[in-house]
Order: structure tokens, then C-alpha cells, then sequence
């Protein structure tokens, strides 16, 4: 099959990351970087590190808000389209770049190929929410990660199509696993960090960019840190400038850095001793490396992570007190560097086997 694959933001590239060799392997595959994510930061290095393949086609469309993308996206997609004429279009979870990439294919008549299928919040407030309902609804293949996911598509009446993969992020997370094992690789932020000394965090989606928000999470993060177990939060640009702008401060005892490389950032949250994020990725990723996880949002689409964790990851949303409560629980301070140590020694990631699974059911056609 010929398949055009939309990517734009770092998780997307990720995934592809995981899924394009096997893509490349059995089929022939036409990479379109939307630029969603668009500085070197974001994105560029992404490329470089995971070995991924660099796209056919970069469109270069970043910044302004989710309707101005999405608006800028459908034609410079739909022009990709028509002139490749692919057998598939593929698009991954839930951003702009993968509802313009959905539409502009569904207008064409061409087969859509949703990863991620059947993840649900619940909250039509969420802008990710909106774009995956309506990719759902016009995707051919839907590819979930999750029994819920399957679950979550049946009740919407979408039976056909639909396939457990597993997730693409931990195959590639179990690809690199044992790398990100030896607390060295801490040295390169800079930071004289040491495994449990530490709390890893990261905050980027829109609802956490407002300015009641934004000093909600700063007063939460400011609450847990301390001089001897600092927050190292990866800020992504978006949030920073939205910061800058509300005119808001970060504590001392939180420290900013810039979005790391992939293995950079699984070693920091493997030798945390707690991560705090509203990103799904990252909420995974914890997961997987079994650290403790705070999910800052009222609720997540991965329940699998939080019911599956043996406690280990709590919703917390932006509620102060709660957090505090459950850091104390789930990563005192006097454990701290035994559990990091002993967490790591023990690291076994298993791939899910979603990118063989999404190339054999792409071959076998609809």
C-alpha cells in the first residue's frame, strides 16, 4: 500500500518513530510533517535521535490558535493528498495536525487510519477530545491502544474497523529501555541532579495555559519542592510564553529547562522519585517506568495507567493539598534514592507489538 502518514507535534513523532520502519518495511510510506511543533526544540531533534526518517513533505505550519492551524493545514494537506494519491492516510491521538489530516482525507474520499482510536476524557472542553471523537467517526481503521478504547467505540456504535494494537509509545519506549538505566545519563541537563533527588514535571495543554490555571499549578509545584528535592519542569514554549505574558513567576525551588531529547526525558522521569504532568505521553511513560505519577488535570483518557498502577498514580488535578498528600505517600523523602536506585535496577520493558499489528491489518485492507 501506498500510506501517507501526518506527524506535527513531539508525541506524534514518537509513535512514528515506533510505527514508520515497520510501515517502511511492508509498505510504501509518504512522510508530511505538518509543523505543529515547530522549533528545533519541540521537534527538530526528535527527527535526529529516534533515527526517523526525514518527511517528504514539511508544510511548516506553527503558532496561532487550534482554528487557525487546523484552517492552514486542510489545503496545504489536501494538495499533499491529491498529488500522492496514498492507499491510507495515517494519523496519530488527538492534536490539530491529526483532524486536518483526518478531514482533509475524508473530503478526498481517501481511507483514514486513526492510532490511538477510542481514547475518551469525557470533557468536550478539551480541544484533544473534539479532534479524536470526530477523527473517530471518520476513520476506517481504527487502531486502539486499550480495552476501554475498544469499549469507549462500541458505545458510539463504531464496531467496524477497529482493532487492539496496543500502544506504539511503549514499543519504542522498551526499544530504549536499557539505556536510560545508568543515572548518568542525568548528567546531561546540567542540573548535578541524583536519582531521587528530585521530582520530574512537565505542563502544556491549553486548559493549563490560563492564568487562574497557570498560578494554580505554579503554587501546587512551588508546594511540593523544596531546595533539597527541587521540581525540574520541562517547559514547553507555549506554556513558558503564556506564562511570560500573565506575568507570572515560578518558585526558586522549581527548576526550568528546555524540552529534553527522548532518552533525556525517559531517564528523568525513571530516576524522579514522582513525576507530575497533564501529558498523556508522559503519564504513560511513568507507567511503564513505574514511577509515582501526579496527573495534574481532573481526568485522564488513560484509566488503564491510573487503575493499573497499584496506587502508584493518583489524579490529582491542580489541587494543592491533594498533591502534597499523595507525594507524601507515594514518594517520601527519606526513600526517596533507595526507591529510584532499586526502581531502575529492576527495569524491564516489554514492547506491545501495536506497530506490527497496525502494518499487518493496513495489509490486509479494509
Amino acid at each position: 500500500m501506498r500510506i501517507v502518514s501526518v506527524v506535527g507535534t513531539r508525541p506524534q513523532l514518537i509513535k512514528a518513530a515506533a510505527l514508520s520502519p515497520v510501515l517502511r518495511r511492508d509498505h510504501e510510506e509518504v512522510l508530511v510533517d505538518t509543523g505543529q511543533h515547530w522549533d528545533d526544540a519541540m521537534a527538530g531533534t526528535f527527527f535526529r535521535e529516534l533515527g526517523l526518517a526525514q518527511p517528504e513533505h514539511s508544510l511548516g505550519i506553527g503558532g496561532g490558535t487550534a482554528a487557525e492551524q487546523a484552517g492552514r493545514m486542510l489545503p496545504a494537506l489536501e494538495r499533499v493528498l491529491r498529488d500522492t494519491a496514498p492507499d491510507a492516510v495515517v494519523v496519530y491521538g488527538d492534536t490539530n495536525s491529526t483532524l486536518a489530516g483526518g478531514l482533509a482525507a475524508a473530503t478526498l474520499g481517501l481511507p483514514v487510519a486513526h492510532v490511538e482510536a477510542g481514547l475518551r476524557s469525557f470533557d468536550r472542553g478539551m480541544p484533544e477530545e473534539v479532534n479524536r471523537v470526530v477523527v473517530d467517526h471518520v476513520s476506517t481503521w481504527l487502531f486502539a491502544p486499550t480495552p476501554t478504547a475498544v469499549t469507549n467505540l462500541a458505545a458510539e456504535g463504531i464496531v467496524d474497523g477497529v482493532v487492539q494494537v496496543g500502544d506504539l509509545m511503549q514499543d519504542l519506549a522498551a526499544r530504549v529501555g536499557a539505556e536510560v538505566r545508568d543515572p548518568a545519563a542525568l548528567a546531561a541537563t546540567g542540573l548535578g541532579l541524583s536519582p531521587g533527588g528530585y521530582l520530574f514535571a512537565t505542563v502544556h495543554r491549553a486548559d493549563n495555559r490560563r492564568p487562574a490555571a497557570m498560578a494554580a499549578w505554579a503554587d501546587l509545584l512551588g508546594a511540593v519542592a523544596t531546595r533539597e528535592r527541587p521540581v525540574v519542569l520541562a517547559l514547553h514554549p507555549g506554556t513558558k510564553a503564556a506564562l511570560d505574558e500573565a506575568a507570572i513567576g515560578l518558585p526558586t525551588t522549581v527548576r526550568v529547562i528546555e524540552p529534553q531529547g527522548y532518552r533525556i526525558s525517559l531517564a528523568l522521569q525513571l530516576h524522579a522519585a514522582a513525576v507530575l504532568t497533564d501529558s498523556g505521553g508522559v503519564q504513560r511513560e511513568a507507567a511503564w517506568l513505574g514511577v509515582p505519577c501526579l496527573v495534574l488535570r481532573d481526568r485522564t483518557e488513560w484509566v488503564e495507567a491510573v487503575e493499573e498502577s497499584g496506587g502508584r498514580m493518583v489524579v490529582v488535578g491542580l489541587d494543592r493539598e491533594r498533591a502534597v498528600a499523595a507525594l507524601g505517600a507515594l514518594a517520601p523523602v527519606a526513600t526517596s534514592e533507595p526507591d529510584a536506585a532499586a526502581r531502575a535496577a529492576g527495569l524491564t520493558l516489554r514492547p506491545a507489538g501495536a506497530a506490527e499489528a497496525i502494518s499487518a491489518a493496513l495489509g490486509r485492507g479494509r
